[in-house]
């Protein structure tokens, strides 16, 4: 799971949390569940999506995959991203077709939580039957899933936000969004450059901080002052911010959430604290700075992972987003997107619609063999016109996928600094 929010021209970076509705466009092709979990379709009937029969005779029932998203809870900021993005892509697909049919993908609240993110995929993969599951944002909500629900199927998961390094000993647990190790890496790089020797670590107590915080521990050459976790959702983290303070250290580096970094910035105004702010890349976003003091993260540096803002087919997803939002898209949004073509290229391209054919699309579609294509029109194109999963190498808005053998894709990481209660953007990586 992370955050970035990059302007395509000068490459300004302003994070923000999105909201407000979806695409009325989709309203016949997006499944919603209501608080009883039975399915409804957007004129009020209940039941799956209704199976028509075309003039030819031929099956033109939409297509079902699942995805569990962060709809409430402390990850929720990105599952409002997520679902954007998510949108403007079933409306690409739904625009050309799949062999003449839609897709559609039935929502489900993980509420940030691994029991909710199990509960919410045992609903998708035991009771509809979805061969393909997007899910989910949180690292260990990610892996909770695989093992409880998917692990022992055919059933394709593959994860729009996870980031958390243990997921790569997974490989059966794809993701579109970079492994952490790589940002760990250059955080590492980013505080010692800035002529640090010793760091005080706070990190959110699950898999995401953990293994981030382990892959830095790793990674730093200076001495570590203070290393230790703490819980989501406390109303006050005054413990730790004293403890980081006591600790000597003059760079604090910060691998938690939105809702709980916001409070510790707060507690360190009020508390009279100072020191040279690090995060992970979810620390940032328009929930932070709303709820916190102008200047109380001015010189802050965070890594988190980017898209190719300058390559072409970013720049349309861009334009298509400030059309649609009127505010820039972030990464997150741009997995999400990419999630979405790429589970639609793999039904395309199966033999059958079922986990174990797309078990052998999913990875081939975006590919290294294939011809590079940068839509999913194009590449249905030559995939109507005959050719296989290998004849196809889609490459994201979020940039080349290529899952190695470990379900990880190639990423791009980006530094931001806060500069007059504002992310900019000040460099890039790629990982």
């Amino acid at each position: 799971m992370s955050q970035g929010n990059t302007d395509i021209t000068d490459r300004r970076t302003l994070l923000k949390a999105t909201g407000g509705a979806g695409l009325a466009a989709l309203a016949g092709c997006v499944s919603t569940t209501d608080d009883e979990g039975s399915t409804e379709t957007e004129d009020g009937s209940g039941g799956d999506t209704a199976t028509e029969e075309g003039s030819g005779g031929e099956e033109t029932e939409a297509y079902e995959i699942g995805m569990v998203d962060s709809l409430t809870g402390s990850l929720s900021a990105f599952g409002e991203r997520n679902q954007r993005g998510k949108d403007l892509a079933l409306a690409a697909v739904n625009d050309v077709g799949i062999d003449g049919r839609e897709l559609s993908i039935t929502v489900e609240d993980s509420e940030s939580e691994n029991q909710g993110g199990i509960a919410a995929a045992q609903k998708l993969v035991n009771q509809d039957g979805v061969p393909f599951l997007i899910g989910a944002v949180g690292s260990g909500v990610s892996l909770a899933i695989y093992e409880s629900v998917v692990e022992g199927t055919d059933v394709v998961q593959l994860s729009q936000n996870s980031t958390g390094l243990n997921l790569t000993d997974f490989p059966g647990l794809l993701r579109m969004s970079p492994s952490g190790r790589a940002q760990s890496l250059a955080l590492a790089n980013l505080i010692d450059e800035d002529g640090y020797d010793e760091v005080a670590i706070t990190y959110v107590n699950n898999d995401y901080g953990q293994s981030l915080t382990d892959a830095f521990v790793n990674a730093w050459g200076g001495d570590v002052a203070y290393n230790s976790p703490h819980d989501q959702e406390q109303q006050s983290y005054s413990g730790v911010v004293s403890e980081m303070n006591d600790s000597g250290a003059d760079a604090w580096l910060f691998i938690t959430y939105q809702a709980e970094f916001a409070t510790m910035v707060n507690e360190v105004v009020s508390s009279g604290y100072e020191a040279q702010f690090y995060g992970a890349d979810s620390v940032s976003g328009d929930n932070v700075l709303e709820n916190t003091p102008e200047g109380s993260m001015d010189g802050m540096k965070i890594v988190v992972p980017s898209a190719p803002v300058e390559e072409e087919n970013y720049q349309q997803f861009a334009s298509e987003f400030e059309a649609e939002y009127d505010q820039e898209p972030t990464a997150w949004a741009a997995y999400a997107y990419d999630c979405v073509v790429n589970a639609a290229l793999a039904i395309q391209a199966a033999d059958e619609f079922t986990g174990a054919a797309l078990q052998d699309t999913v990875r081939r579609v975006s590919g290294p063999e294939g011809e590079q294509v940068t839509s999913f029109e194009a590449a249905s194109e030559i995939l109507a016109d005959g050719g296989g999963p290998d004849d196809v190498d889609y490459q994201g808005v979020s940039g080349p996928i290529d899952f190695d053998e470990n379900g990880d894709p190639v990423g791009f990481l980006q530094i931001l600094e806060v500069q007059d209660h504002a992310y900019e953007g000040v460099g890039f990586i790629e990982g």
